[in-house]
C-alpha cells in the first residue's frame, strides 16, 4: 500500500513540475483588454470589418490599428463600450452603403464573352482581362452578392448587383472583392464631394455639367414617378433648381447622345419640372445632415456661390454663418436677371429653403468695414471662406471699388488711380500675379511710387513672356524680381495684414516653394479669388501686439482647371461666371475644400479627375434608336406678356410631358446606351 501511495505520489509530483515547467515554456499571455474588448463585440464573426471575426478585430483595436467603430454588426452602444475600455471618445461617423456604378449587364452587349467554368469576377479578370469591350463595366458573375456577410446584395435580371440599404452595413467586403471597382461605399457626404473620375462610368452629359449633378441618375427617377428621390440626387450638387431650371446656359445638353440621333434631352426643363413640383408641394425636401463636427465656418458673400458653399458645409455637419455686404442675398441672381427670366418669388423660395437647413445670416455686414478675420476667428470660427465674386459684380450692383481680403487688391484698380494722378503705391512690398503686360506697367509705378520692393509673378517661361528681354533688364536693373513659371500658392498674414507669400516652380514634378515678404498683392484676374482662411499658430504675446496669425487655403481644381497648382489655375474663370451653374459647382468644390481642411484630409482634387481635354471613352455614332420628337415647354400668350411684362414666359412641363421627355434618355455610361430594339453598344 505504502509503496503504491509514494508511486502515485511521485507520478502526481513529476507531473507537477511538468505541467509548471510546460506552463513556463508555453505560456501565452493574453491581453486583458483585448478579452475586454472582445466580450464588448456582439460575437456576430461576420467578417464585415475585414478582420477574421470578433477575437481578430479586438486585437486589431487593442493594438490601435482599427477604431474602436469598427464592428458593423453593432451598433452606437457596442462603439461606445469598446471607447471606453480604450480610454477614448468615440463620434459616430456617417453611415455608409454600397453603390453599384454600372449601368447595363453583360447579357445587353454586342460582343458577349462567356467564361465557361468560371463563376468569380476576379478569376474572369485574369482571364484576358475580362470584358474586352467597357474596361469599367461589372463582370456579372456575383462575386460580391456571395461575400457579402449581411445578404445585402443579389444580382438582378440585368446581372448587376442590387444593393438592399436596409440590409447594408457599410461593411466594405463588396468593395474588397470586386476586381473591376464598380461597386464601392459611399455617404450623403460622400456623393456632396464626388467629382467624376476617368475610373468612373459617366455619361457625357455628366462631363459637362459645371455643378456635377448625375444627370442620368434623376431623369431615370423622373421617368418612374420618383420625384423626391430626382429632387434629393440634383442636391447632392446643385442646391438652386428653381434657378437652374430657369437661367441654365444647359451645357449638358449641347453633349447628350441624343444629338446623334435627333434633338437632346431637355434635360434642364425636367429640372425644372422636379424644382416646380417641390415648391408646389410647399415641402422642402432637404439631403441628409452628416454628423456634428463642433466646427464653425463663415462664409463671406451671399451671391449664388457663397450660398452654394454655406449649404454644403451645413450639409457636411458644420455650423455655417453667412455675412452679405449689402440688404438681400442672392447678388447677381437679384440684381442682373429680368422678373420674366427668374420670378422674385422664386428666388425667394429657392433661398429660402437653402437658409432653412440651419445657416445663420447676417446682411449689410462687409468684410473689411464690418468685420475682419480677427474678429470672425476670435468669435470661434474654424475658417474662413470667401466668395464675394470680383470687379464686374461690384460695377454691376453700383459699390464702390473696395478691398475687402488683406493685401489683396484688383490690378485693374491700381492702374486707374494711377492713371487719375495717385502716385502712391499701395503698399512697401508689392507682389503681381498675372495681368500680362500690364503687370511690368504696375511693377514700375509701385516703386516709382515709394515701394521698397516689387515681384512680378508669371506662369510663363522668359521666352514666353509677354516682355522683351531689354523690358526685363530694364526692370530687373531698376530693383524688379521676376519669378517665371511660379504660381503663388499659399498667403500668410497676422490680424489684417498680409505679411508673406509662398510661391511655388511649375518646373518639373513637386516645385519648390519659396516664401517673400509681401503686403500687397495686385492680381491681374477680374474677380477677387475664392480662398479660405484659417488661423494659424503664433506666439500668444505676439497675438496680443499683431491679432490672430492666419493662412490660405486654395480650394482644389475643378474640371476646368489645366493645372492643379496656385491661384487663378489658366482654364477657370478669372472674371465672374458667365453661368450660375459655373458659380453653383464653384462653391461646391470651395465648400468640400474646407471640410477636407477641416477633417485633416488632403485638398487637392481625386487622382484621374476628369477635366476639359481628358479623354474619354466615348462613341461617335448610335445604332437603333428611334427619332423622338423633344417636348416644347409652354409659354404663355403674347398678349399676356404686352400686358405684363414681369409674367414669367416658360410655364414649366406638366406630369404627362416630363415622364415623356425622361423616357427619351438613353441612360448613357461610357459607351453603353439605352436602345430601343435589340442590345446595347
Amino acid at each position: 500500500m505504502l509503496t503504491a501511495i509514494l508511486a502515485i505520489g511521485g507520478m502526481g509530483l513529476v507531473a507537477g513540475i511538468g505541467l509548471a515547467l510546460a506552463s513556463k515554456i508555453f505560456y501565452v499571455y493574453v491581453d486583458p483588454i483585448v478579452v475586454a474588448v472582445e466580450e464588448a463585440l456582439p460575437g456576430a464573426n461576420c467578417g464585415g470589418c475585414g478582420f477574421p471575426g470578433c477575437s481578430g478585430a479586438a486585437a486589431a483595436i487593442a493594438k490601435g490599428d482599427a477604431p474602436p467603430n469598427i464592428c458593423v454588426a453593432g451598433g452606437p452602444s457596442t462603439h461606445a463600450a469598446v471607447g471606453e475600455i480604450m480610454g477614448v471618445a468615440v463620434m459616430e461617423t456617417e453611415p455608409e452603403f454600397a453603390l453599384p456604378g454600372c449601368s447595363y449587364g453583360f447579357h445587353k452587349a454586342d460582343l458577349k464573352f462567356l467564361y465557361d467554368g468560371f463563376n468569380d469576377c476576379r478569376a474572369a479578370l485574369l482571364l484576358d482581362g475580362g470584358s474586352k469591350v467597357c474596361p469599367i463595366g461589372c463582370l456579372g458573375l456575383g462575386t460580391c452578392a456571395r461575400a457579402c456577410p449581411f445578404g445585402a446584395i443579389t444580382m438582378g435580371e440585368d446581372n448587376l448587383p442590387v444593393v438592399n440599404k436596409n440590409l447594408c452595413t457599410g461593411c466594405g467586403t463588396c468593395e474588397r472583392v470586386c476586381p473591376k471597382h464598380i461597386i464601392t461605399l459611399t455617404s450623403n457626404s460622400r456623393r456632396i464631394q464626388r467629382e467624376y473620375t476617368t475610373e468612373q462610368c459617366t455619361a457625357p452629359c455628366q462631363r459637362a455639367c459645371p455643378a456635377g449633378i448625375d444627370i442620368p441618375a434623376y431623369i431615370h427617377e423622373i421617368a418612374l414617378g420618383n420625384y423626391e428621390d430626382a429632387i434629393r440626387i440634383i442636391k447632392e450638387s446643385n442646391p438652386f433648381l428653381n434657378v437652374c431650371g430657369r437661367i441654365c446656359v444647359e451645357p449638358c445638353e449641347l453633349e447628350c447622345r441624343r444629338n446623334l440621333v435627333d434633338e437632346p434631352v431637355a434635360i434642364n426643363n425636367l429640372k425644372r419640372f422636379v424644382a416646380d413640383y417641390e415648391r408646389n408641394s410647399k415641402k422642402r425636401i432637404q439631403i441628409p445632415r452628416a454628423p456634428e463636427s463642433g466646427k464653425q465656418v463663415a462664409v463671406i458673400g451671399g451671391g449664388a456661390e457663397g450660398l452654394t458653399s454655406a449649404y454644403f458645409l451645413n450639409r457636411l455637419g458644420h455650423d455655417v454663418r453667412l455675412y452679405e455686404s449689402t440688404e438681400s442675398l442672392g447678388g447677381l441672381l437679384r440684381a442682373g436677371l429680368p422678373a420674366s427670366r427668374l420670378p422674385r418669388d422664386v428666388l425667394e423660395w429657392e433661398i429660402e429653403g437653402i437658409l432653412a437647413v440651419g445657416i445663420e445670416t447676417q446682411t449689410g455686414k462687409a468684410l473689411g468695414r464690418d468685420l475682419t478675420l480677427s474678429s470672425l476667428f476670435k468669435e470661434g470660427f474654424s475658417a474662413v471662406l470667401v466668395a464675394i465674386g470680383g470687379w464686374d459684380t461690384f460695377l454691376s450692383q453700383g459699390r464702390p471699388q473696395e478691398a475687402p481680403l488683406p493685401g489683396i487688391h484688383l490690378l485693374v484698380d491700381y492702374l486707374l488711380r494711377h492713371e487719375a494722378g495717385s502716385g502712391k503705391a499701395p503698399g512697401e512690398h508689392v507682389v503681381i500675379v498675372g495681368g500680362g503686360a500690364t503687370a511690368l506697367t504696375a511693377a514700375h509705378a509701385c516703386l516709382a511710387g515709394g515701394a521698397r520692393s516689387a515681384a512680378v509673378v508669371t506662369r510663363t517661361s522668359p521666352t514666353d513672356a509677354l516682355f522683351s528681354e531689354q523690358e526685363i533688364k530694364t526692370a530687373q536693373e531698376a530693383g524688379i524680381t521676376f519669378y517665371h513659371e511660379t504660381a503663388l500658392t499659399r498667403m500668410m498674414g497676422e490680424g489684417d495684414a498680409l505679411k508673406q507669400v509662398e510661391l511655388t516652380s511649375m518646373k518639373g514634378e513637386g516645385g519648390q516653394s519659396t516664401i517673400i515678404s509681401a503686403d500687397t498683392l495686385l492680381v491681374g484676374a477680374g474677380r477677387f479669388p475664392e480662398l479660405i482662411y484659417v488661423p494659424r499658430e503664433m506666439d500668444e504675446e505676439r497675438q496680443e501686439d499683431t491679432g490672430i496669425a492666419w493662412e490660405t487655403v486654395l480650394p482644389y481644381a475643378g474640371p476646368f482647371s489645366t493645372t492643379d497648382i496656385g491661384l487663378f489655375r489658366p482654364g477657370e474663370a478669372i472674371g465672374d461666371y458667365k453661368a450660375v451653374v459655373e458659380a453653383i459647382g464653384a462653391g461646391r468644390r470651395a465648400a468640400n475644400s474646407a471640410h477636407r481642411h477641416l477633417t485633416g484630409a488632403p485638398v487637392s482634387p481625386p487622382e484621374g479627375l476628369i477635366r476639359r481635354g481628358t479623354q474619354v471613352l466615348s462613341l461617335t455614332a448610335v445604332e437603333s434608336v428611334a427619332k423622338v420628337p423633344r417636348e416644347k415647354m409652354p409659354e404663355v400668350p403674347e398678349e399676356t406678356r404686352i400686358a405684363d411684362p414681369d409674367a414669367e414666359i416658360a410655364l414649366g412641363y406638366s406630369e404627362a410631358q416630363a415622364t415623356k421627355e425622361a423616357s427619351r434618355c438613353l441612360q448613357c455610361g461610357l459607351i453603353c446606351y439605352r436602345r430601343e430594339e435589340g442590345g446595347l453598344h
